[in-house]
């Protein structure tokens, strides 16, 4: 347990988790799902959204069940300390694996778009070291800030979209299924890990949230709404400005960013996006940074909760750097292993603990004679 818990309210538990979904998504996610699904990018998109509701579902009975413990804790007093250990191991590597992509993400875009001159681990160290530092200062700090940059990024990003639409082709949104609809299954699978799988992080950060008369459950599920609908948008917009070179460029807000030419005084203003990619992927892996120091310190039962933040973010650093070869490895982890591994490291202990619980409370609610 903490020492002194600084907790925040609802409404700011909602903010981080939509800026969790939504940061790096918004740029990151077009791409890949519009090469997997074509046109029907976007019915894979809610797919994945409704797996991620049921999902959300469990984390919040979960937390609703145990409201003052991390997943650590209440895995400890549902199924024990040691099945706690062996589903808490997989579950920090995936987490590792989770921030390294992010990182890793990042350096490959400034390396691929703005400053190609750069070595690639400066841009990593900058991103963890700043993390780290935000870590340190608490769920508090994290939440005032994250709203501010939340605000920022969906602005740039719809004022892009807006600005962008002299270049929109509608006739670009048909034929919605060109190949079937196996493709939008791979799509939604594609989605599924990234990024809604990803909220099992959550169970790790909800014990924070103010016990206040706001409900967390209403907030949180319109925060995974706002998500799908912004994504979605994201998508259409992108397959209308590109057409069928959608999926084949990764950082599509991006591209489209610089067909924005208005009256020759409004042009070449991509940079915007590129700092909403920097903004976003930084309050996500500041989230994820938070999760896994707190979870380790917790399954270790270490007194100092920030002994280990520092030490994590050199791990990741290394992690990083050594992970992939080149950018087509990493695309082929995220839309392939990326997938399954946070299923089956994350996703299923959740369900496991989830089940384990709501028989543990029904037996406990069955009458005596």
């Amino acid at each position: 347990m903490m020492k002194k818990r600084i907790t925040v309210s609802s409404r700011q538990m909602a903010t981080l988790f939509l800026s969790f979904l939504t940061g790096s998504a918004i740029v990151n996610i077009p791409a890949p799902l519009t090469g997997a699904a074509k046109n029907a990018a976007w019915i894979s998109l809610w797919m994945a959204n409704g797996c991620g509701m049921l999902l959300l579902f469990c984390v919040l009975y979960l937390h609703r069940k145990y409201p003052d413990q991390t997943l650590i804790q209440y895995s400890r007093q549902a199924i024990g300390r040691l099945l706690t250990f062996i589903i808490a191991i997989p579950f920090f590597l995936m987490s590792l694996m989770m921030l390294s992509n992010i990182v890793g993400d990042i350096g490959g875009f400034f390396k691929s778009t703005m400053m190609r001159e750069t070595p690639t681990y400066v841009f990593h160290l900058l991103v963890l070291f700043t993390a780290a530092m935000t870590v340190r200062s608490g769920i508090e700090v994290m939440a005032r800030m994250f709203t501010l940059l939340l605000i920022l990024i969906l602005f740039f990003s719809v004022a892009v979209l807006l600005l962008t639409i002299p270049s929109y082709h509608v006739e670009f949104l048909r034929p919605l299924f060109p190949d079937g609809f196996k493709p939008v299954l791979h799509g939604a699978y594609i989605a599924w890990g990234f990024p809604y799988a990803e909220l099992i992080l959550f169970t790790m950060v909800l014990p924070f949230v103010r016990k206040d008369q706001e409900p967390l459950g209403k907030f949180m599920f319109l925060a995974l709404l706002i998500s799908g609908i912004s994504l979605t948008l994201v998508i259409m917009c992108t397959i209308m400005a590109l057409g069928a070179t959608a999926g084949n460029i990764k950082f599509s807000l991006f591209t489209i960013a610089r067909l924005i030419e208005l009256a020759e005084v409004i042009e070449r203003i991509e940079s915007v996006i590129g700092l909403a990619l920097i903004a976003g992927s930084y309050m996500k892996a500041t989230i994820v940074l938070f999760a896994i120091n707190l979870g380790l310190c917790q399954l270790f039962q270490l007194p100092n909760e920030r002994i280990l933040i520092f030490p994590i973010a050199n791990l990741v650093l290394l992690l990083s750097m050594s992970m992939f070869r080149n950018e087509l490895e990493f695309s082929e982890h995220v839309g392939m292993v990326w997938p399954l591994f946070i299923t089956v490291a994350g996703v299923v202990p959740i369900l496991l603990l989830t089940i384990v619980t709501a028989f543990k409370s029904r037996r406990n609610e069955v009458p005596r004679d």
